[in-house]
């Protein structure tokens, strides 16, 4: 951001955003609420494609696959084809085959984490393996914590999909991988290594796959705490939208501030879409 930049009005804002030539998009609150598709986002997706931008849809979640998100957005009426999903599943296999190629782990998670691990080289190991991933779960029990933190004390690395300590479900907030691990990470004495946002990781690995540079790209998301402050911390211009958790005080509770704030993606539409 130049100097001029740093004194735009909103309209210059949202003009520059606009004109990014790649988009990172957090899912949920952004994209849909549950099973719904939130206004706007289909006129957002076919803006994305008629000026051929590049994009991504990203989510810190580990449990559906490229292929089922695909399959959900195609039930809520939405095509998009599975290369512009990107999950904290894929970014943590890449991770992991960069630090030790065609290596082994214990995993407790589901499909979606299993599948990218096989994908990336890695064989599963309940008994030496070189890591412990953790993911969200429903099949999380005593048993397993007590698997894991066995064997991150006997050598392990023990490493997170994500820090968030909760996320929705049908059933309402639930706790995802940052709450999960936590028994295992305090009962061998470790600390856990997260790769999904704000782990700057993920977002250059986001990058690589939009064959981005950070200046040409922008991320939008509904959350302060992980999507906003994954942009500051790669220096990726950020755009808050109020259509999930956030609304126009939230900014006020953090030290970090988006670069713009809008109502939802509809309002990076030139002329609202249809």
């Amino acid at each position: 951001m130049n100097q001029v930049e740093r004194y735009c009005s909103s309209e210059q804002l949202l003009e520059i955003m606009r004109n990014k030539k790649a988009f990172i998009c957090d899912m949920d609150g952004v994209i849909y609420h549950g099973n719904k598709l939130l206004e706007g986002v289909v006129d957002f997706v076919e803006w994305l494609q008629s000026e051929h931008k590049q994009y991504l849809f990203l989510t810190n979640s580990s449990e559906r696959s490229q292929m089922e998100l695909h399959l959900k957005l195609r039930r809520l009426g939405l095509e998009v084809d599975v290369s512009h999903f990107y999950t904290s599943a894929l970014a943590t296999a890449g991770f992991l085959d960069s630090q030790i190629s065609h290596g082994t782990a214990y995993v407790i998670g589901e499909a979606g984490l299993i599948n990218a691990l096989y994908e990336a080289g890695y064989t599963m190991n309940d008994i030496n393996p070189d890591y412990v991933v953790v993911g969200e779960s429903r099949t999380y029990n005593y048993d397993t914590v007590i698997k894991a933190a066995n064997l991150v004390t006997k050598g392990a690395r023990l490493i997170g999909t994500n820090p968030d300590l909760t996320g929705p479900s049908e059933y309402g907030i639930v706790p995802a991988t940052g709450a999960l691990i936590l028994p295992i990470a305090r009962t061998a004495g470790v600390e856990p290594y997260f790769v999904g946002k704000p782990n700057p990781v993920m977002m250059r690995q986001a990058l690589k796959r939009l064959n981005s540079t950070r200046e040409d790209t922008a991320i939008i998301g509904d959350r302060m705490d992980t999507d906003i402050v994954s942009g500051i911390e790669s220096s990726i211009d950020t755009v808050l939208v109020l259509s999930g958790v956030s609304d126009m005080s939230t900014p006020n509770r953090f030290a970090y501030r988006p670069r713009l704030i809008v109502d939802s993606v509809k309002t990076l539409v030139p002329n609202g879409g249809k």
